[in-house]
């Protein structure tokens, strides 16, 4: 029986038949071995055939090809990967100023991985109600940034129900994933979308100042208006996977279709005539974004050799 998987905790699966009813799954072994490159060969918003079976317990059998996901690379693991969520057509990268604060590093990072995927994000600055004078006016610069390069920028707020109306709206029929650092409210949001959801949350931590884990295992959720939302764990770092230094400029939105650089496989890094270069001397291309830029290039460069 087909099935779609809406919680992995990494040893048992919860599984959505084509009936509407969930059971519970284990893993069928050989998955361990034809997938060794992922650190979780199953993921949340897979599509997969389980074999039902009272007596020794429900097992999945075959995972279907997936149209996307969003994938990192393991952090303990550098030659592994793990994959986030799959099958999605939204992202929604959630953005703090401060407490925690997102750098552009992260940010650039992880739309450049969705961008890979051919999966839309946008950016949600969450939290808008609680910014002190330095992180509006951080928030304003970084709204500039990313929409002028052609992402979808929204300020929301999830405790004082901002824009919110706005996300449903945007959401409806979509099967969406939220993802971020810990503590930028992404379970706060999804509660504001439909309080009947009602997940756990916690403030953030006073000895540090960082998000508290809230969300141990990804999980999707079935909201109420006709909308489906893959809530994550909280990520620290966000290494790229299965990008090479060829193919990561076009993963900028902004260097796409800006004219001829003199050589055709012009990285934008050393090479004269590069018309990146240019427009980034004329104040056109973000001096973080391509700073962030040359910091993958280098690191893939230095990952191959």
């Amino acid at each position: 029986m087909k099935g779609l998987v809406y919680k992995s905790t990494g040893s048992s699966y919860r599984i959505k038949l084509e009936n509407e009813k969930f059971i519970d799954c284990k893993l069928s072994g050989r998955f361990r071995i034809d997938n060794i490159n992922s650190t979780n060969p199953i993921c949340v918003g897979d599509e997969v055939q389980v074999k039902l079976d009272k007596s020794s317990g429900n097992v999945i059998k075959k995972l279907f090809e997936r149209k996307n996901y969003v994938v990192r690379k393991s952090v303990k693991l550098s030659k592994q990967f793990h994959i986030i969520a799959s099958n999605i057509n939204l992202c929604f990268l959630i953005v703090t100023p401060k407490n925690p604060q997102t750098s552009t590093m992260f940010i650039d990072r992880f739309l450049a991985s969705t961008l890979s995927y051919g999966i839309d994000t946008f950016i949600l600055f969450n939290k808008i109600d609680d910014y002190d004078e330095e992180s509006k006016q951080n928030v304003k610069i970084l709204t500039e940034i990313y929409k002028s390069v052609g992402y979808e920028v929204v300020l929301v707020s999830g405790r004082k129900k901002i824009n919110i109306d706005y996300l449903k709206k945007v959401m409806k029929g979509n099967t969406c994933v939220f993802s971020g650092h810990s503590g930028v409210g992404k379970s706060t949001l999804i509660n504001s979308l439909d309080p009947e959801i009602n997940i756990k949350t916690l403030p953030i931590s006073n000895s540090n100042l960082t998000g508290q884990h809230t969300t141990t295992f990804s999980q999707m959720y079935d909201l109420n208006f006709d909308s489906k939302i893959i809530d994550t764990p909280g990520i620290k770092g966000f290494g790229l996977y299965n990008i090479n230094k060829n193919e990561l400029k076009d993963y900028f939105k902004e260097f796409i279709d800006i004219g001829s650089c003199k050589f055709n496989n012009c990285t934008h890094y050393h090479e004269p005539g590069c018309e990146i270069k240019k427009r980034l001397k004329n104040g056109k291309i973000s001096k973080s974004r391509y700073d962030n830029y040359i910091s993958m290039l280098l690191e893939i460069e230095n990952n191959f050799r």
